[in-house]
């Protein structure tokens, strides 16, 4: 497996061979379930009568093969590793195998396997030829009738996609149930679960009067904590109604929490598979963000429903046809249930930390790659949240009204069909009657385009000029780049009245809120009768996924902050601002002067806690400095030691002079009602806990006070993970110690919650935190089989502690690539998952880069799987 070869898009062809009927029996044992397949098969019109079948498969075991009833000599069909051949067959036919698969060995999650002895299958993107043989594509699309015989003891709950029709006993203590799913879908969407499992039921009715029965099966101590995923199921369901028309289309609706998941949730038609993570959720075990990202992830497997299970992928070359529209369409729910400003705030923050680093990487690639070696390496950033940005700047340029209009063409045109993105984009351009030709470019082009742009206000005529140019640095493969078609919304914020301006240009009245369209390497726009000298409130609402450059002054971006009618750019200018002073305190840091605190910053924060509150949530936000990933990601050489050390000196220096201030906000809006994950109550204690950081950070006796108070009232997760995780990241053993002790004996029995203590402890800035992961790494708790486990204890360290993780003596590095290399025999998605951080070398100090570099020569001596030879191979190119 050292070379293995890459796919690549230009090498389509239709299949040779369609499914129109898929008929599958599952008799369970751990280490020999036995699967009998019976595909009922066509020839593709345009195909030779002596084109041979083809079908995808590994790790089975061959026990049978027959065509139309009659069993096939082995010189009739040939097996590889990789497969099945079956040298001649009629154009119209029947085709039995039978196999032995071992679930219970079935490390990788893969296919289908054991979880704590449930039985669980994961078959996106290729993990359906791990069950059994197969045309493992998401162009081939048939109905299934599945049949799970189990042992009725063990194995109570039979469950699959569709409907049940049959179900009965068995000799010997089995039983078996049979599904019909009657709509046609690919192999990647089938889903089987079998365990001891219990059920939580509710029901919703659509909108044309259908009920239908919505199930949340889970393991029996689970059964209190799946409120939250029930009621956010049926908003999803009736805001999916309501804004794009979308009904259910089966009776049955059902949900499964597994503890060993390698993804978060999979869309499998009415069978969704959940990490338990993705669905359990209770006040005392389930921080507000936890209860959000429920949420979130709920409605996005349900909207898969239509954008992606209804309609899917023609090729995973296409993957984010389906998943940047679903992540666009979650979003835009998630907006609409809790507060708009700091959903696109939270998504934005994040996409310019994660995504922005990934397209400067070494594993760049297009929405739409051209090219793969291993599929699940491709489940990124740039597929889903850049993808999403896509989809939302496309709503933007056609309006909502033809959006609507062509999604709806869309799911009408292509239902039951495998398509392309060009597929999608023409229901656009027919809906809206624009020419989309070259916005087509955002999928096909790699990398962040960078937009510089300069403004100049004449007095004498009343007018302000804007220009603008666009460029996109080279990407791996990727040298020569296009400009794109990019929609900036912007508004003049005038510097008398702080009010946004009328905006006129070429002559047309835009309002006072605008879009222009930036198509070329260099534009100018003149906007004419600007009664004052403005500052350009420019981007609003992240309007394009790209990186501005503006020099604005100091004095302008708190002015922003003061003034911007845009919720975003108000918190944008205040991350703006904040950069401008971090960049004088890196470079005081690393040229060893003095560092000193910038009071512009001092006063815009002082600012903010003393006016009117509007909206406590959009308030934490503007309050909380950049990240350290988010600030390594502005500067031209990753200085890890002097970012650490300039963000904890303006923390302190924010602190130090506005301690009243931050602890009259903790007080206002300190709160004991009863816990609900409601946006004004989640406001309030995200504003609250910015607080207390504040307080924290100075280690200031009253905020130690209440720190400790916080976490032993007791009173919701979210609140007592903050003060754990303050008390723990202080400096102080005697606040740190007894808090984990009592928290780890108070939630041992919790798997998910112990998560949360293995990954407050590894984000200690403390030097000792390497130790102490070393240690948890054996604690019974942990498991290097379970993907959560890995990404609480090993991800979060190596993803969010960068200042110990970077250590100059390599250690961290060490670590890591231990944990892939052993990984890459268990689990190897989650494993080129975890080489990320090596894979950003060439952002770092020689040193660093030397260290890291030579880490990952050793996992590339390895014997490597593809998903593992892939990363590190573009790594070190």
């Amino acid at each position: 497996m050292s070379e293995p070869q890459p796919t690549r898009l230009s090498d389509y062809h239709p299949p040779a061979y369609r499914v129109t009927h898929t008929e599958l029996t599952f008799d369970l044992d751990p280490a020999a379930t036995r699967v009998k397949a019976r595909l009922h098969l066509e020839r593709h019109p345009e195909r030779a009568a002596d084109t041979p079948l083809e079908l995808d498969g590994e790790r089975l075991a061959l026990e049978a093969i027959a065509i139309d009833g009659q069993p096939l000599d082995e010189g009739e069909y040939a097996l590889t590793d990789t497969g099945l051949t079956v040298h001649r067959v009629p154009g119209t036919f029947r085709l039995d195998t039978e196999v032995a698969i071992a679930p219970e060995a079935n490390t990788a999650l893969e296919g289908l396997y054991q979880s704590n002895g449930m039985y669980c299958t994961q078959c996106e993107a290729e993990g359906f030829r791990r069950i059994t043989f197969y045309p493992d594509r998401p162009d081939v699309m048939a109905t299934f009738s599945t049949t799970v015989i189990g042992d009725a003891r063990r194995e109570p709950v039979l469950l699959s996609n569709g409907n049940p029709v049959e179900r009965g006993e068995l000799p010997g203590g089995r039983h078996f149930v049979t599904w019909e799913d009657p709509h046609p879908k690919p192999c990647y969407l089938f889903a089987l679960v079998a365990g001891d499992l219990e059920r939580v039921e509710d029901s919703f009715t659509t909108r044309s009067g259908r009920e239908v029965t919505l199930q949340i099966w889970v393991e029996e101590e689970n059964l209190g904590k799946t409120d939250h995923a029930m009621a956010s199921l049926k908003r999803a369901m009736r805001w999916d109604e309501e804004t794009y028309g979308r009904e259910y289309d089966l009776d049955l609706f059902m949900i499964v929490a597994v503890n060993d998941f390698n993804m978060g949730a999979m869309e499998n038609k009415g069978l969704n598979i959940f990490n338990s993570a993705a669905v359990l959720t209770h006040p005392k075990t389930a921080t507000d963000a936890a209860f959000q990202r429920v949420e979130g992830i709920v409605a996005h497997e349900y909207f898969h429903n239509w954008s992606g299970n209804r309609v899917t992928c023609r090729d995973w070359f296409q993957l984010s046809l389906k998943e940047g529209f679903t992540v666009f369409r979650d979003q835009c729910f998630s907006a609409d249930t809790n507060s708009a400003p700091v959903k696109r705030i939270e998504d934005v923050s994040f996409f310019r930390t994660a995504q922005f680093a990934e397209d400067a990487g070494p594993t760049a690639h297009p929405v739409r790659p051209d090219h793969y070696i291993e599929i699940s390496n491709f489940y990124t950033l740039t597929i889903y949240e850049k993808g999403a940005e896509i989809v939302r700047m496309l709503r933007n340029l056609v309006g909502w009204e033809a959006f609507r209009q062509g999604s709806d063409l869309y799911f009408a045109r292509h239902d039951g069909q495998a398509v392309t993105i060009e597929d999608f984009v023409g229901c656009m351009e027919e809906a809206s009657g624009l020419d989309l030709a070259q916005f087509m470019l955002w999928y096909s082009q790699a990398g962040t385009p960078e937009i510089d742009a300069f403004g100049e206000y004449d007095y004498a005529r009343c007018e302000y000029r804007l220009i603008l140019r666009q460029r996109t640095p080279a990407t791996p493969d990727q040298h020569d780049k296009r400009p794109l078609h990019v929609p900036i919304h912007l508004g003049l914020v005038g510097t008398k009245s702080g009010h946004d301006l009328p905006l006129t240009l070429d002559g047309e009245a835009l309002g006072s809120d605008a879009v222009i369209h930036l198509r070329e390497a260099e534009q100018e726009f003149l906007f004419t009768d600007v009664s004052e000298a403005p500052v350009p409130s420019l981007l609003r609402g992240f309007s394009a996924p790209v990186k501005l450059r503006f020099p604005y002054s100091r004095e302008d971006l708190a002015f922003l902050l003061a003034n911007d009618a845009d919720g975003f750019n108000r918190w944008d200018a205040g991350q703006r601002l904040a950069m401008l002073a971090l960049d004088d305190l890196i470079a005081a840091h690393r040229n060893g002067v003095e560092k000193v605190m910038d009071p512009r910053v001092t006063e815009a924060f002082r600012g903010l806690l003393n006016a009117e509150v509007d909206d406590r949530a959009v308030l934490a936000e503007m309050l909380t400095l950049p990240s350290e990933a988010y600030i390594a990601e502005q500067q031209p050489l990753v200085d890890v030691d002097a970012i650490h050390a300039a963000r904890e000196f303006m923390r302190q220096g924010l602190a130090t002079a506005l301690r009243d201030d931050f602890l009259r906000v903790y007080r206002e809006n300190a709160d004991d009602a009863p816990y609900a994950p409601e946006p004004e109550q989640i406001a309030r204690r995200s504003l609250k806990n910015v607080a207390l950081a504040y307080l924290m950070a100075i280690e200031d006796e009253d905020g130690i006070e209440l720190a400790r108070e916080q976490f032993a009232a007791d009173h919701n997760m979210s609140d007592v993970r903050h003060a754990l995780t303050l008390l723990v990241h202080s400096s102080r053993d005697e606040l740190s110690e007894p808090a984990l002790k009592a928290f780890g004996e108070t939630w041992a029995h919790d798997p998910l919650v112990m998560d949360q203590w293995f990954a407050i402890q590894v984000t200690r800035p403390q030097p000792d935190v390497l130790d102490r992961l070393k240690f948890l790494m054996h604690h019974p708790a942990f498991s290097l089989k379970n993907p959560n486990k890995v990404r609480a204890l090993i991800g979060t360290f190596a993803g969010q502690n960068r200042v110990n993780f970077h250590r100059l003596d390599g250690e961290g590095y060490r670590l890591l690539t231990d944990v892939v290399i052993e990984l890459n025999r268990l689990n190897p998605e989650i494993a080129a998952r975890l080489i990320t951080p090596l894979t950003r070398w060439a952002r770092f100090d020689e040193e660093r880069q030397a260290l890291m570099k030579a880490e990952l020569e050793r996992i590339r001596a390895e014997e490597l799987s593809p998903n593992v030879y892939e990363v590190v191979e573009k790594a070190l190119a």
